[in-house]
């Protein structure tokens, strides 16, 4: 259903009040739906349906021909791309302002898309402090030194409450489907992915003719390689052991890589050794990233893998979208989508 926000009257009375009219957030149209999934029938007929994404979409007036599907990574939802733990514009709104429409999606089996096919236990696991380490705010129960993440008290609680369980087992290939269904449904877009989000973004685009470009934001897991020319790196199985970094696919489908443009981004504070593993873990996968580029390129491709503090940008945590810098990392990407000729 569509509906018509077009606020005018808020935007005057906020420009009497010393605002910019460019400050008022116009929405022309919002909503959301289900997407995907599968139907379930058991012995006696009755239906069950699961195992779907659930979508909540904007579109600012004039929008930009091309939307922005925004994925999120293990443990989160979509909340990851909406207001920030220490209150600011999350990247929807950023990108809303920029004149994106944006998509952001539940994957199955999580958050609102939480009506599984799968059978699953859920019981609370204390394991924040490992977190933290992980997405690299520090070394529990210290930040690291200019982080870019605000040291209260306030937004820690936050990040760690915006953080919810698999209703289910894990499977890349449910979370793919659903994504590229989402695609074939509303057209061409790009795609935007966060942590395990960009191994199910990798899953995903030989799926679907509708991927005209990948932003992946410290993407980790299921690296496509053809067949015979995996690297060490991408042998190696994440910490979690759900799966190996880097898979082995067929020619063809590696060349499907190699028709859009990709960029990559991985921030700071990346250990040159493997004393935290948590940690070392990023940088192995940026290590597997630059290799992967390097290959896709070499066949063709356009994959750019930005490692920001190389770009004199420092102190980015595992949640670059969210950190204290995210415009600047926005402004970053849309400059990046404007030389590309996909604003």
């Amino acid at each position: 259903m569509k509906t018509l926000l077009y606020i005018g009257a808020l935007a005057l009375w906020l420009t009497s009040c010393g605002s910019k009219k460019s400050d008022a957030l116009v929405i022309a149209e919002q909503g959301s739906f289900a997407v995907g999934g599968v139907v379930l029938t058991d012995s006696l007929g009755r239906k069950f349906h699961g195992d779907h994404a659930y979508v909540f979409y904007q579109k600012p007036v004039e929008a930009r021909p091309l939307p922005i599907v925004m994925a999120h990574g293990v443990g989160q939802f979509s909340k990851t791309w909406e207001t920030t733990p220490d209150g600011r514009d999350g990247f929807q709104n950023i990108f809303l302002r920029k004149g994106y429409s944006t998509y952001l999606v539940d994957q199955p089996r999580r958050g609102d898309a939480g009506r599984s096919t799968d059978t699953v236990t859920i019981a609370p696991t204390f394991d924040e402090e490992e977190w933290f380490n992980r997405f690299r705010l520090g070394v529990w129960p210290d930040y690291f030194e200019g982080v870019q993440f605000k040291q209260s008290s306030a937004a820690l609680e936050q990040l760690f409450r915006q953080m919810t369980p698999n209703v289910g087992r894990k499977d890349l290939d449910v979370y793919a489907e659903a994504y590229a269904a989402l695609f074939d449904s509303i057209g061409p877009a790009v795609f935007m992915t966060h942590s395990q989000g960009g191994a199910v973004g990798w899953q995903t685009l030989p799926k679907t003719d509708n991927i005209r470009a990948i932003v992946a934001i410290e993407p980790g897991g299921n690296v496509p390689f053809p067949v015979g020319q995996l690297p060490k790196e991408g042998r190696m199985e994440t910490l979690t052991k759900s799966n190996t970094e880097g898979v082995e696919v067929q020619m063809d489908v590696f060349m499907k890589f190699t028709r859009i443009p990709i960029i990559i981004y991985y921030g700071d504070n990346l250990p040159t050794t493997d004393e935290r593993p948590e940690q070392y873990e990023w940088t192995r996968r940026l290590h597997l990233m630059r290799k992967w580029a390097e290959l896709v390129n070499y066949m063709g491709g356009d994959v750019t893998v930005v490692h920001l503090p190389e770009e004199g940008i420092y102190g980015n945590t595992h949640f670059i979208m969210s950190d204290l810098n995210n415009a600047d990392i926005a402004n970053h990407i849309a400059h990046w989508l404007h030389n590309k000729k996909l604003d």
